[in-house]
């Protein structure tokens, strides 16, 4: 919170001092102003409009107001998706003296409204309000010349804000909506009185999950004393209510450096019962002014120590409850005797060293006692000791406090104690027993109400050993709308429990949700079930289902989901399972992922596994098929949570799955393409999907894809993909694929079509584009038909040559053969005739569009161009070209697709076109090729020096606990050996008794 102020408070004066000294009436120049000293000293974005700048004279007459609206701060590094605070309209009223005689700036005023402020603290312990950016060279000595402002503040005020509050480290949170707040010092003084009032409508506190204060009021009037030159703060007066619970601090807060050094106590203000009564989860309604209380309570408690990096204050809390009553007016029955004296304290403020004693607590609802004791020393390893009694008539307790909406009838009793520690390897001595007996349960949301509900259960441990716990859940039995379900469950143990189960009955969710709703989730359906189980979870995690008895059928009908992590929802019209040991035959599955219909047959094995233990997998092989199915609407999305932003687009493939997949679809959407007719085979394993001879038709083509899908690592998904494709139409595949785009460019102006079958691997966007930096492969590229026409690359070759047929020609049947290295297509050598000129190109185009080509022609040297024929001869040493019948011109074809660069670098009249090609291809392809082992020798190297240094480091940890031992060791053997002599000696020296001693006198008994 220091750092809160200091922030705050240097961030204004900054706002005060630049408005000071640059003319009123230029606002571009006051901006500039800001921005400068904002740089300087904020870390942080900081944003707003020139035009929402003012300095006016007569909106705080006589004092000059500064005024900024539409202020924001945005942080940067961990918190650059994270807005610090939002303020609509900022003022500062400033003393208009003390800024004509420019020596120090005095505030009188600050005003925030409707500020929406969040201030947040990572796992780290680092926190969004530390933007202030330390000046490394200033100096000690106080330079009294070079500041041109005080924080002479004397009034602030915020109205109508929001404040929210996170701290993950704890984790701790709160957040106050219409939040009123005003106070007065005289900061030009170092001791002086703060003077403040604090009012919230809406207060929420949250611990660990866990909300201990909801829609509470918050009013706070406190004054202390300010001792800035000791960074020494003291309770004086105040008063703090939070709903009618009123009390106060006394003590001092001292802030000399970093630490902070508490010496707080804290103490009720009222003494009666009703005050905690109000800040009592669910008690604090509109409606609580009309309850009758009596009793009486004490509650008072103290923070001391110092805070800092990982030391915490400790704390104490004392609450005693005498005689406790409270009476709804509406209702016949009261609360009544209620008793409580608890205590919580951790001396040094850490959970290892918390302890909680519940003394006593009492309470009888109407004629219906409950009684609870429980002491618990820490809150990591916990001994505990404790015991619950309560005799409940449900019908009678709703006489005493109703449950909006529900009748409940029905006697629930319980009876638990528990002694002994509780961690990860061990449990406390346990022995609880809860009876539920005639159980009804009606909602005004539906007609039907849940009876004849019955549940005895028992928690037994009598060893403290975990493997000895033993949950029995005896009898279970309901009946919803005539429609019965019974069962019983038994666990024994904990880490790799026994169990042993059944369950019998309808359960009808359609109902269920409206009597018990769900937030934030739709589930309706009906499901028929009659299950039986046994074993053992070691049984299963061994794979040894022999040792499983299990066995039943499970029938869905017009199941329903959708929640906050499945959006899109799940439908199943009509489902039918049969169980035994080892799988479930899947007879008929029919329904909808989101918009897409889907129908399933198949087995799954391994089910228990992968239902009772966290890391075993479901197996299994499932027939699907669908008319369509949308797979865009299972992309990856995760907004709101800026650590996984960049994962957004990503296809997960699904982990603790084994499953073979034959798919039957119609028709598959993916981002802008339709595939028809999709057959074949995935293999979902590891985070893997593999893909088996899959089949689809798109664009007027025939595809079969063969490969991996990899998202072990879902910033970095890999593929692998073996890819057959026929009778596909250039300008259809330039449109619809991106690899397409960046390495045939040319593609998107050809008619004709092609076929290819490539093999290719590398890294995925998270666009899921490929990462063409990543990109290798090979295959084969048949042009079937290619009518080029108006390509630029070609009629820059045409009109450096004079031949005007290469304008416009047509391929055919032409193979080509290529490799993808080093993010570079590499088309090797292939021959094409036009007219009476045959044609050798090759070469590649780099993903960023760049051509790196040669091209080869043999054309009737009469024909040649006078500009290149001359060139030409001066090339080949001839000044008469006539007699020669045929020429070759060696051409290099740079730039790009849009913008190609043709020259002529040669020509010859005996070599063949194709070893020119051929040669310079070769050489491209060992350039690339040698660029791309000298990069994975480099990531080999790389990851050898890493594994080298981890094993130095585990070598040398090694060595030191060695030594650590063998010290430990040889100061034991002297310290034994030191005992033994020592012990000798007193012996020898010691003298016999004549007598017995007096060991009244002594102490000691010889």
């Amino acid at each position: 919170m220091k750092k809160v102020a200091i922030g705050f408070f240097i961030f204004l004066a900054l706002l005060v001092a630049i408005a000071a000294i640059v003319p009123v009436l230029f606002k571009d120049k006051i901006k500039l102003a800001l921005d400068k000293e904002i740089a300087k000293n904020i870390n942080a974005e900081v944003l707003y409009e020139t035009g929402d700048v003012s300095l006016s004279l007569l909106r705080d007459f006589p004092n000059l107001s500064l005024g900024v609206d539409n202020l924001a701060v945005i942080g940067k590094d961990s918190f650059q998706t994270d807005t610090l605070a939002v303020i609509p309209s900022f003022r500062m009223g400033l003393n208009l003296a003390s800024v004509i005689a420019g020596d120090e700036l005095k505030i009188n005023s600050i005003v925030l409204n409707e500020p929406v402020i969040r201030l947040l603290v990572l796992e780290s312990g680092k926190a969004n309000w530390d933007i202030l950016i330390e000046d490394t060279t200033a100096v000690t000595e106080a330079d009294t010349t070079g500041a041109d402002f005080n924080m002479a503040i004397k009034h602030w005020e915020v109205n109508d804000g929001t404040i929210f509050y996170e701290d993950r480290s704890i984790p701790f949170g709160f957040v106050g909506y219409n939040v009123d707040h005003s106070g007065s010092g005289d900061f030009e003084q170092n001791v002086f009185d703060m003077v403040s009032e604090t009012t919230a409508e809406r207060f929420a506190v949250t611990y660990d999950g866990v909300n201990y204060l909801e829609n509470a009021r918050l009013a706070a009037a406190v004054t202390m004393e300010m001792n800035l030159d000791e960074g020494l703060y003291t309770f004086k007066d105040n008063n703090i209510r939070i709903n009618e619970f009123p009390f106060r601090f006394d003590g001092t807060i001292l802030m000399p450096d970093e630490a902070i050094d508490f010496d707080l106590t804290f103490s009720a203000l009222e003494t009666d019962f009703r005050n905690v009564l109000s800040v009592v989860p669910g008690m604090y309604s509109e409606e609580f002014a009309s309850i009758t209380t009596e009793g009486k309570l004490s509650f008072e408690g103290y923070l001391k120590g110092r805070m800092i990096d990982t030391l915490m204050p400790g704390y104490g809390v004392d609450l005693k409850i005498v005689d406790g009553m409270f009476k709804y007016p509406e209702l016949p029955e009261a609360a009544r005797n209620i008793n409580v004296d608890m205590s919580v304290a951790s001396a040094d403020g850490t959970p290892a060293n918390t302890n909680v004693a519940i003394r006593e607590f009492h309470m009888e609802l109407g004629k219906n006692p409950v009684d609870a004791q429980v002491v618990i020393e820490g809150l990591e390893t916990m001994k505990v000791a404790g015991n619950v009694q309560a005799k409940i008539n449900l019908a009678e307790m709703t006489q005493v406090f109703s449950v909006e909406g529900m009748t409940l009838r029905g006697l629930l009793r319980v009876d638990a104690e528990a002694k002994g520690v509780y961690s990860e390897t061990s449990m406390p001595v346990i022995e609880a027993d809860l009876n539920l007996t005639d159980g009804y349960v009606k909602s005004e949301e539906f007609p039907a109400p849940i009876q004849n509900l019955n549940m005895l259960a028992t928690v037994v441990n009598t060893t403290g050993n975990t493997d000895d716990t033993r949950v029995d859940i005896k009898r279970f039995n309901m009946q919803l709308d005539g429609e019965p379900l019974e069962g019983r469950a038994l666990i024994v143990g904990v880490d790799k429990p026994a169990f042993d189960f059944k369950v019998d009955g309808v359960l009808d969710l359609t109902k269920l949700t409206k009597i018990f709703p769900l937030e934030n989730t739709t589930l309706a359906g009906v499901i028929k079930a009659n299950v039986a189980a046994k074993g053992k979870l070691s049984d299963i995690e061994a794979e040894k289902y022999q040792n499983i008895q299990a066995n039943g059928t499970v029938a869905v009908n017009d199941l329903k989901y959708v929640s906050e992590d499945l959006p899109n929802g799940l439908r199943i019209d009509k489902a039918a399972a049969t169980f035994n040991s080892d799988r479930v035959q899947v007879q008929s599955l029919s329904g909808y992922l989101g918009k897409s219909d889907i129908r399933a047959t198949g087995t799954v094995s391994n089910y228990l596994g992968y239902a009772l233990a966290d890391d075993q997998p479901l197996r299994g092989e499932f027939n699907i098929s669908s008319n369509r199915f949308d797979v865009n609407e299972w992309m990856v999305d995760d907004e709101g949570a800026p650590a996984d932003a960049s994962t957004e687009g990503v296809v997960e493939v699904p982990e603790n799955l084994d499953v073979t997949l034959n798919i039957d679809a119609k028709e598959v959407v993916y981002t802008d393409l339709k595939l028809n007719n999709v057959t074949g085979q995935v293999l979902v394993k590891d985070k893997i999907a593999r893909l088996n001879k899959v089949g689809f038709n798109t664009l007027g083509g025939t595809f079969a894809a063969s490969g991996t899908y990899n998202t072990q690592d879902l910033q970095r998904p890999l593929f692998d993909m073996k890819l057959d494709v026929q009778n596909l139409g250039f300008k259809e595949a330039f449109n619809s694929f991106n690899t397409v785009k960046a390495f045939a460019p040319i593609a998107g102006v050809l008619e004709g079509k092609f076929s290819t079958n490539f093999a290719f691997a590398g890294e995925l966007g998270q666009d899921m584009v490929p990462v063409f930096q990543t990109l290798d492969g090979t295959g084969v590229i048949k042009v079937l038909r290619a009518a080029v026409r108006d390509v630029p690359l070609v009629n820059k070759i045409s009109s450096l040559t004079n031949f005007e047929e290469l304008r416009s020609f047509v391929v055919e049947n032409r193979i080509i053969d290529a490799e993808i290295v080093d993010g570079k297509l590499v088309v090797k050598p292939f021959e094409m005739n036009v007219g009476n000129i045959d044609m050798t190109v090759g070469g590649s185009t780099s993903a960023d569009g760049g051509l790196d080509y040669v091209t080869a022609l043999n054309v009737p040297a009469g024909k040649v161009g006078k500009a290149v024929t001359s060139r030409l001869a001066g090339i080949l040493g001839r000044e008469d070209m006539t007699e020669m019948e045929r020429v070759t011109l060696k051409l290099s074809v740079g730039g790009t697709y849009t913008d190609p660069k043709v020259g002529l670098v040669g020509g010859s009249v005996k070599e063949k076109a194709t070893d020119f090609v051929r040669d310079a291809v070769e050489n491209k392809l060992d350039d690339a090729r040698q660029q791309v082992d000298q990069r994975k020798q480099q990531l080999q190297d790389s990851l050898q020096a890493e594994l080298n240094r981890r094993k130095q480091e585990a070598e040398q940890k090694a060595l030191e606990a060695l030594e650590k031992k063998r010290q430990e060791a040889a100061q034991q053997v002297k310290k034994e050996a030191a005992d033994r002599v020592g012990g000798f000696l007193k012996q020898i020296v010691k003298p016999a008794p004549a007598t017995k001693p007096d060991t009244a006198k002594t102490g000691t008994n010889q």
